[in-house]
């Protein structure tokens, strides 16, 4: 059992982080989340490389790009035992219970502000229609959780790449809690550049019971009073790792006592806490791209599948709800819905999409789906997420659509740095 505090009407818990010993190169250390670059296995090739022998969270996660390869059962063989080294030899070491204010810089923005925590897994499900306090914003896919609960079944550690959301528009949380560091004179902990050109990043530890940790409490407590919903905590990245540690706690639970289920370590997900109206966090629409049907013939299926919901074809009108429709060498079409099915556009068009059986991928950038919209397939460009809406949504909806957005580019996400022991 570790030492931590538990704030369990907010469903989380101050916790005992471990980070790298000094003397430790961070930059070899930190590596983006193992669910990026799952079609770019040279990526992952220059991550080894450039990380080589020394000690590195490559060496205690499983990246998505090796599932179903060679090197699948061999990484999940040796992560338990470099992590168990690296805490016999003293590579990861505790400063404290508390926690940790990140702040990140790339080329697309300046700072993105951060707080890691520990979330509490008895707090947060992701079935839809929950009204937990931490709830996910996307449909989880089962089938992704068992290789990462493997992972924690025999692992002493956790390493969070999982982001949680706060609706904070005034910034009474993570934002004063940086305000009150600075002025009580408080030096970054780590101050490292992240490999493969995804910026720099600084982490401050705040000490339990400190003003600023008491600061952080109370914004929090703030948020959860202002929301009749019950709603605090939304996953806005890594909702499968936080699935797949709440199935570690559901596997261990029943072999506890009541006492101990209230500490036990598993029970507590490190993850970083960011407000959704930090300037340098970005939600990009996720477009779908149509296989096998033209501009035309999805033109008709919609006038059809809408028919009941004010469906008008290029209208001049802003009213409503609007999604365009592309394809080669043919002018955009704009479909608008008066009364639209679901509250997002991309929800409504991925109705239609399942309803009809009709075969789509997912696209990133406006760019790829004009490539992908030719040779009979059609393109879907989708409006994106408006901030202020963002948890109002999922309070009316239970969960967006699949593959709705994206939080950021790739080398924006979140790396590997902090861990947590869970055993």
């Amino acid at each position: 059992m570790l030492d931590l505090r538990i704030i369990g009407d907010l469903g989380f818990a101050v916790p005992d982080i471990l980070l790298p010993q000094q003397g430790t190169d961070l930059k070899k250390w930190a590596v983006i989340a193992c669910d990026q670059y799952t079609s770019e296995p040279e990526y992952w090739d220059n991550v080894s490389k450039e990380t080589g022998d020394a000690p590195s969270t490559l060496n205690l996660v499983l990246p998505e790009v090796y599932l179903g390869t060679d090197k699948e059962s061999g990484k999940l063989g040796s992560i338990a035992d470099t992590a168990r080294r690296y805490l016999d030899e003293g590579i990861l070491q505790s400063p404290g219970t508390g926690f940790i204010l990140t702040d990140r810089a790339t080329e697309l923005h300046p700072s993105r502000k951060g707080l890691i925590a520990a979330i509490d897994l008895e707090g947060y499900s992701f079935e839809p229609g929950n009204k937990n306090i931490c709830r996910a914003t996307e449909g989880t896919v089962l089938s992704r959780i068992p290789p990462r609960v493997r992972i924690r079944a025999n692992s002493p550690l956790e390493l969070p790449h999982i982001m949680i959301l706060i609706d904070d528009p005034e910034g009474l949380t993570i934002e004063r809690a940086f305000e009150m560091a600075a002025a009580e004179g408080l030096k970054p902990l780590y101050d490292t550049d992240l490999m493969l050109g995804s910026g720099h990043i600084t982490g401050t530890f705040i000490p339990d019971g400190s003003p600023v940790a008491e600061s952080v409490i109370n914004g929090l407590s703030a948020l959860k009073a202002a929301n009749a919903d019950g709603l605090l905590f939304l996953v806005g990245d890594g909702n499968h790792s936080l699935a797949s540690a709440k199935a570690h706690w559901e596997n261990i639970r029943e072999s506890l006592s009541e006492d101990e289920r209230r500490v036990h370590p598993a029970r507590y997900a490190l993850a970083e806490i960011v407000n959704i109206h930090d300037k340098g966090l970005d939600f990009e629409p996720i477009h779908r791209v149509v296989f096998n049907i033209s501009a035309g013939e999805f033109i008709d299926k919609a006038k059809e599948y809408f028919k009941d919901n004010g469906i008008t074809v290029n209208s001049a009108s802003d009213d409503g709800q609007s999604f365009t429709v592309v394809t080669e060498g043919e002018e955009d079409v704009k479909i608008s819905l008066e009364n639209p099915p679901h509250t997002l556009a991309v929800g409504s068009v991925q109705m239609m999409i399942d309803s009809l059986g009709l075969e789509c991928d997912y696209i990133h950038g406006e760019d790829s789906v004009r490539k992908l919209a030719s040779a009979g397939n059609t393109g879907i460009l989708v409006p994106g997420i408006r901030k202020d809406t963002f948890f109002g949504t999922v309070e009316k909806e239970g969960v967006f659509p699949r593959k709705t957005f994206s939080m950021g580019e790739a080398f924006e996400k979140r790396f590997y740095l902090e861990a947590k022991k869970i055993e």
